[in-house]
């Protein structure tokens, strides 16, 4: 057996702000941030800055292009067989931090054909990614909750990677070259459009109805598209999309051909020692000013029968997923249907645990539950078809997940929502939400409203001519719609 390379962990000066951090080489191609929302009112612990990647899959269709060390090849093979593989042999963990260097990265949720085996009527973009993975040897890992930041990693203390991230919080300290700082500033730069009206999700929604009715599905997340034309450096974008709307699951990846802003309240998976963690969301309703209004709809989105059974449906689906990995009896719901609040709505919230079965690891159960029941409904390989026919299009990054898998096995990623792609010139974002029997079409579209408000108000920030403004109210309300 080859000898591991020995764990370095360096401790380095806290940084609260690790978005500050991280500014100085946001503009490299594979710079990812991993954010925990830090100063929201449900932020994580945890934020991993990392860059310039020994390794990359980006997969396309059928094929997945692999660079590594100036070579590139293309294969055929499973997307997250091909990712076991780059990881190479697993380092035992040996460590408290969460990531120790691994793969870092996003699938789009139409990786899931992959998986689920579905041909699809949308045709995937030749030139769109559906998978985009870098294998990092160096981190930096800020821990909020003692204030304690680290550069760590197995690579060679001489790795560009290293110096990067250590001269990026000692601010030039080290007699490193100096990172990446140049951004172009962004601009939108024409009029928003969405994939659906008023009218078109009223026609969508009977359609849903008429096929639980029948028996044909459960629950159908139903999702709208908005686009607008753009130009520039990202970054900012997302500087203002976590000043607006904080979140424990939030992300920026500068992958090229698609730069992607998260600030997700949703955790997919997360694996530590075998032991499986997933928090689906399911129910939504909006923050309110006034802190007693504030806490009457939190109070009312726990009793609302819909959002319960809702939920409730999404559980026992997840509870399925984990249970083709975990070992038989150990998948629980230790937390049901509790509110979380996040900057902008009220989501309830369960939790699901298990443990890994023998031969069972992190990229096998990713497989096993992709895509997010939460966001595709139940059944869900006949509600992703149904998904596919009412929406008309791929989804990308959206309703997919971001997040690492580390050398060690350990795995965190969340689900896509309120997320924001930049990619061809085009700011782009959906919203949506579970549709079941007893759902109302206004209630339903006025909630897409409430997901929607922070990217529509990240988009009118950048937007100098105020199209967005004067196009937001009429999105939500379904017209001039392309």
């Amino acid at each position: 057996m080859t000898a591991l390379p020995p764990l370095r962990l360096q401790p380095l000066p806290y940084r609260r702000d690790s978005a500050a951090v991280f500014g100085r080489f946001a503009a490299e191609p594979w710079a990812v941030l991993l954010d925990s929302g830090v100063g929201g009112e449900a932020a994580g612990r945890y934020d991993i800055l990392a860059a310039r990647p020994r390794a990359t899959l980006q997969t396309y269709g059928d094929l997945t292009e692999v660079r590594r060390d100036g070579d590139t090849r293309l294969s055929c093979d499973d997307p997250l067989e091909l990712v076991r593989e780059a990881l190479g042999e697993r380092h035992p963990q040996g460590s408290p931090l969460p990531f120790v260097g691994g793969a870092i990265g996003w699938l789009g949720y139409d990786l899931g054909r992959r998986f689920v085996r579905l041909d699809l009527g949308s045709v995937l973009p030749a030139r769109a990614a559906q998978m985009a993975i870098g294998i990092y040897d160096w981190a930096l890992v800020t821990d909020h909750r003692e204030r304690r930041t680290w550069l760590t990693g197995r690579g060679s203390p001489g790795d560009p990677a290293r110096q990067l991230l250590l001269d990026a919080v000692l601010g030039g300290q080290t007699g490193a070259s100096e990172p990446v700082v140049a951004h172009d500033g962004f601009t939108v730069a024409g009029r928003l459009c969405s994939n659906m009206d008023a009218d078109g999700y009223r026609a969508r929604f009977d359609r849903v109805q008429a096929l639980i009715r029948a028996g044909d599905c459960y629950q159908v997340n139903l999702a709208r598209r908005f686009s607008a034309p753009a130009r520039g450096d990202a970054w900012p974008v997302y500087r203002r999309l976590r000043a607006i709307n904080p979140a424990p699951f939030s992300a920026y990846l500068h992958t090229p051909g698609t730069v992607v802003m998260s600030a997700s309240p949703e955790r997919f998976l997360h694996v530590r020692d075998g032991r499986v963690e997933t928090k689906p969301i399911k129910g939504t309703t909006r923050r309110d000013p006034d802190p007693a209004v504030d806490r009457a709809l939190a109070a009312a989105l726990a009793l609302s029968p819909k959002d319960r059974a809702e939920n409730v449906m999404i559980v026992d689906l997840l509870r399925n997923d984990l249970g083709r990995c975990c070992v038989p009896g150990s998948v629980r719901v230790p937390r049901l249907l509790e509110v979380e609040s996040f900057a902008g709505v009220h989501h309830l919230v369960s939790t699901v645990t298990g443990r890994l079965a023998p031969g069972q690891d992190a990229l096998s159960l990713l497989r096993a539950c992709f895509p997010g029941g939460s966001i595709t409904g139940a059944p869900k390989r006949r509600t992703m078809q149904i998904i596919d026919a009412l929406e008309g299009e791929p989804r990308g990054v959206y309703c997919g997940s971001i997040g690492y898998v580390g050398f060690d096995g350990a795995m965190d990623c969340n689900i896509a929502i309120r997320t924001l792609t930049f990619a061809e010139a085009t700011l782009g974002f959906w919203a949506g939400g579970g549709l079941v029997a007893d759902s109302r079409c206004d209630a339903e579209w006025a909630e897409i409203g409430i997901k929607a408000r922070a990217m529509l108000a990240v988009a009118e920030h950048f937007d100098a001519a105020g199209s967005v403004a004067s196009a937001a109210g009429a999105q939500l309300c379904g017209v001039r719609v392309r």
